[in-house]
């Protein structure tokens, strides 16, 4: 895409490095509510189902941000969009620091929102400024929101403990946000603003592949935060500590951030993108079974499944995105095919934890819970088979929309 007239270059490395701070913090604010469930429960009294809905409406506002991600970044350039999202999650992080059951859930809807721009807005500017090593690229981000989840996972126990209350532990997380934000935001002007005569792409609902990878990512999505949101409270149930179950949830973090680097390069590397991202996912699978049939598995105890159902979901989301940016041919298309594939898929993730929610209060146990998470594994399973190793005959490019539909260009 030609960018606009005051853009100035900017080296690929000092790009990848502000994308990596930035990406750092779009799971941190999500992975340090879980190990906190039962805690904030018991002090605002309130039910499974009720405490699923906090992080099933970060979610769903990150479907919605999804969606909208592709316009935003339009309007305003994906590059200075980007910054503003990551201060809507310091903003939102700030929120949820008030011990109430209302503001923990719109902080959590800011924070979804601003990770679900985000998301977008990240897959466009890899594909327009590092497409040469888009997979690198794609992985190293994703390693970058692992370790965010990861130390967000391990601290948030400890944090409360220090800090005197559960909703100080969750605000803790504006300030690396507003960090991030400082440090993009000079990348993001040399950059230059948005280029009013570029083409706009709407979601490409019609276009068969985006479909697939929709279908894709809603399967990792609900495995992912199905896992991210009742992993703990699972093993509290079994006799856990909070404390210990909290670390539980960040080895299975760490378990990620290796797969999450080193899986889409080897699927870069030669193209076999199906074999990878099916050999992960069955891993995944096996992980999930084995919780579920044997939640402790003698002196290994949950570390098997856990490290299993870390490979499998480590892998998923960025063999999503790196296959994404493979099949579309700039930014703009990537932005649109991505922001369609995340909306769907933070929509289907953003219900798991809610009903798994619901069907724990329900059934007074998580079995029929973590069925839904295979359930959602097997339709990750059937995209996998379409999406395939190489372009369906028929599959469309991704258009532009017609001119006529267009908003005319800035004077």
């Amino acid at each position: 895409m030609t960018r606009s007239a005051a853009a100035r270059p900017v080296r690929p490395i000092v790009v990848l490095l502000g994308l990596l701070a930035v990406a750092a913090n779009l799971r941190a604010a999500l992975a340090g509510y879980p190990p906190l469930i039962e805690t904030a429960r018991d002090e605002l009294h309130i039910s499974a189902g009720a405490a699923g809905l906090v992080q099933a409406s970060a979610v769903l506002m990150m479907a919605v941000g999804s969606f909208a991600g592709s316009a935003f970044g339009a309007r305003f350039g994906r590059e200075r969009a980007l910054g503003l999202s990551v201060g809507l999650v310091a903003l939102g992080s700030l929120v949820r620091g008030y011990p109430t059951s209302a503001s923990l859930v719109g902080g959590s809807v800011l924070i979804g929102l601003g990770i679900g721009l985000a998301g977008v807005l990240l897959t466009g500017v890899v594909k327009e400024h590092l497409a040469d090593r888009a997979g690198a690229a794609t992985g190293g981000y994703v390693v970058s929101m692992m370790i965010g989840a990861t130390v967000a996972s391990a601290a948030a126990v400890p944090l409360a403990v220090a800090l005197g209350g559960w909703s100080f532990s969750l605000a803790v997380w504006a300030v690396p946000a507003a960090l991030a934000v400082a440090v993009w935001t000079p990348v993001a002007l040399r950059m230059g603003g948005p280029d009013r005569a570029a083409p706009r792409l709407s979601l490409p609902v019609r276009n068969a592949f985006a479909r697939r990878a929709a279908c894709y990512m809603a399967g990792t999505s609900m495995m992912f935060y199905g896992w991210l949101t009742w992993l703990a409270p699972y093993y509290q149930a079994q006799g856990w500590s909070a404390q210990r179950a909290g670390m539980l949830l960040g080895v299975w973090s760490i378990t990620q951030i290796p797969v999450a680097l080193l899986v889409p390069m080897l699927a870069e590397r030669r193209r076999r993108w199906r074999f990878w991202s099916g050999t992960t996912l069955v891993c995944g699978i096996a992980g999930t079974l084995g919780a579920l049939l044997v939640p402790e598995l003698g002196i290994v105890g949950p570390w098997l499944w856990v490290v299993l159902v870390g490979i499998g979901l480590g892998a998923g989301f960025p063999l999503g995105l790196a296959v994404i940016a493979w099949r579309t041919p700039d930014g703009a298309s990537s932005a649109a095919t991505s922001g369609l594939a995340l909306g769907v898929g933070y929509a289907a993730a953003g219900l798991g934890p809610l009903l798994m929610g619901v069907l724990i209060d329900l059934t007074g146990g998580f079995p029929a819970a973590i069925g839904v998470l295979l359930a959602a594994g097997l339709l990750q399973a059937a995209a996998i088979w379409r999406i395939g190793d190489h372009p369906r005959s028929g599959d469309a490019p991704i258009e532009p929309e017609p001119a006529a539909t267009r908003p005319p260009p800035a004077a």
